[in-house]
């Protein structure tokens, strides 16, 4: 699943290779997660140009004049690039054709991206917007397991699973600790892994891909994935499931309760 920081870049890269053109034709070919009907979204977007493209939690906003398509993912969706007249990939969900003949396109295996035109304000803020005050609050009011809490979309937006084992990870929090027993200091802390562990991941991740629509890149993951055995401290990677979820942690991690 590509996760805030895999966005963020994609956000970037299609900003610096679209940004002004307009866009000649929308191929749409899976209608049925839109909000509208796919003329109706063809005639809103051909024709305008690509002004810019923001990340928000895990989708991106495509806007064109007034108009802005979001976009999410969802669990297996990539994007590609197009070339002029080249093939349409298998699973193509929307493609889009700029002028100069290039463009990129939505692809998902499991048909579940969903694009969204004008979509609605979100009410939970993004992750990297959000300050330390409602953070902490939102801490304090749940008994629930930090990482539950950190996944929450419907209290901040934008952490997925990877993302939340290397968060606590770096803040020194285990997965299981209830939210609200942690202590005021140690939630400054987790706030400030928080920020930084997804800017790094950003800067990486920007660094890697250059001006190409690559897949997730995980290699520098310090305790998530199946293949991290130890972490940078030398302590053993172990994992356990939480909410269906494979969750990484090790024991240098301290539980709250």
């Amino acid at each position: 699943m590509a996760e805030l920081p895999d966005l963020e870049v994609f956000a970037q890269i299609i900003s610096r290779r679209f940004r002004g053109k307009t866009l000649e034709e929308l191929e749409v070919k899976m209608a049925k997660k839109l909000n509208v009907t796919a003329a109706q979204l063809k005639t809103k977007l051909e024709g305008k140009k690509l002004s810019k493209v923001l990340r928000y939690g895990k989708t991106l906003h495509f806007h064109f004049s007034k108009e802005v398509l979001q976009v999410h993912l969802m669990l297996r969706g990539e994007l590609g690039a197009l070339k002029r007249d080249s093939e349409l990939p298998k699973y193509t969900i929307l493609a889009f054709h700029f002028s100069g003949g290039d463009g990129f396109v939505v692809v998902d295996m499991l048909r579940a991206a969903t694009p969204t035109l004008n979509p609605d304000v979100a009410k939970a803020p993004d992750v990297l917007e959000m300050d330390e005050d409602y953070f902490g609050g939102v801490l304090f009011k749940s008994k629930k397991m930090v990482k539950e809490v950190l996944m929450d979309q419907k209290k901040m937006r934008g952490i997925g699973n990877s993302y939340a084992d290397e968060i606590l990870w770096d803040a020194g929090v285990s997965p299981f600790s209830v939210s609200s027993a942690i202590p005021e200091k140690i939630v400054k802390k987790l706030f400030k892994s928080l920020g930084a562990v997804l800017k790094e991941a950003i800067a990486a991740i920007a660094k890697e891909n250059g001006d190409e629509l690559r897949g997730e890149l995980r290699d520098f993951m310090k305790v998530h994935g199946a293949k991290v055995e130890k972490s940078p401290s030398g302590e053993a990677v172990k994992s356990e499931k939480i909410r269906g979820r494979t969750s990484y942690y090790t024991d240098e991690q301290k539980l709250y309760s």
